[in-house]
């Protein structure tokens, strides 16, 4: 089976003038349900404010919970943060440390919302509210269940709210590839940056991943991945600058999961962006993203006699939290 976390606030009305699309996640959530028993879902709890206020400005969480953001921090995000708003990204920070812990104790979780990595310190940006990934690598870390944490970034967008968010931490490390020349303009320094000219198709794309990220998870040798799966480098995408086909993605995520099998790292996926017209195409893609690595960590992921082998270097199991099943 494939752990889905999702939330009911995942799937928020639409703000007043908003370009997001809003019903993306919902039908995420209903394409999987789609898949029946082969999914097994799990809900999160929403992030305690704590845990916000250890990686974001307690001024600005308190901004958003408190629904009185400034104009010019609403222009930045792209959207008024109202009270559902507030809500969703609270749980959505919630949900990608849910889907670490489960993936520590089963190899893969995919939370089915997440990878707002343009947030910031004091400020949302990008359609972003709460760096949801800092938010859970900086708890997974506090909680010292991974000595050594990687965020993988393959949105077509740097990720720069993640980068100057956890810069200079020994035990956490950023990687990006991006076009470079999409938003944001002024970039941030990610622990490796790859930035790709406009027009990158599959196999330039994927020889710059391996190339770089192969060395890169081989040195840092993290205990845990955190995937932001982000599908906007596909070519017909309303946001993207690459040119990616629908099984260049396919053969991204695949790469991206048995570079961690191989290694025994567990990992958990958030779905990062992904634009256009037709928002049932755009939620197909994150779906393809979902199963392609769920269905390569079912394969192949090695097994004891006792279930799942202990994960992570400090040879520690991880027993899942106390959640609640939809």
């Amino acid at each position: 089976m494939i752990a889905i976390v999702h939330h009911p606030d995942y799937v928020a009305p639409a703000p007043a003038r908003s370009t997001y699309q809003w019903n993306k996640n919902g039908l995420i959530r209903d394409l999987l349900h789609c898949e029946g028993e082969r999914i097994d879902w799990h809900e999160p709890q929403a992030s305690p404010v704590e845990w916000l206020e250890a990686v974001h400005d307690p001024d600005y969480v308190a901004e958003v919970l408190e629904e009185r953001m400034p104009p010019e921090k609403t222009r930045r995000i792209g959207f008024p943060v109202t009270a559902q708003v507030a809500r969703r990204s609270q749980a959505v920070a919630g949900g990608t440390y849910l889907a670490a812990r489960i993936a520590m104790a089963q190899g893969f979780a995919a939370n089915s919302a997440g990878g707002s990595h343009h947030a910031l310190h004091s400020t949302g940006a990008g359609y972003c509210v709460f760096n949801d990934l800092a938010v859970a690598a900086h708890r997974i870390a506090e909680e010292r269940l991974a000595e050594r944490i990687l965020i993988v970034d393959c949105d077509v967008h740097q990720g720069d709210g993640t980068a100057s968010l956890l810069a200079g931490r020994s035990d956490i490390a950023t990687y990006s590839i991006h076009a470079e020349k999409n938003f944001p303009a002024r970039k941030a320094q990610s622990t490796l940056d790859i930035a790709l000219p406009d027009g990158t198709g599959d196999d330039a794309y994927l020889a710059a991943l391996s190339d770089s990220l192969t060395p890169m998870i081989d040195m840092f040798a993290p205990d845990l991945i955190l995937y932001q799966a982000g599908v906007d480098p596909f070519a017909g995408d309303r946001l993207g600058r690459l040119s990616l086909t629908l099984d260049g993605l396919v053969r991204r995520d695949r790469w991206i999961a048995h570079a961690a099998i191989a290694r025994r790292v567990p990992l958990a996926s958030v779905v990062g962006g992904g634009y256009g017209i037709d928002a049932l195409e755009v939620a197909r893609r994150h779906v393809a993203t979902i199963l392609t690595l769920g269905s390569a960590f079912e394969k192949h992921w090695l097994q004891g006699e006792r279930g799942f082998l202990p994960l992570g270097r400090s040879g520690r199991g991880v027993e899942i939290p106390t959640i609640t099943k939809t």
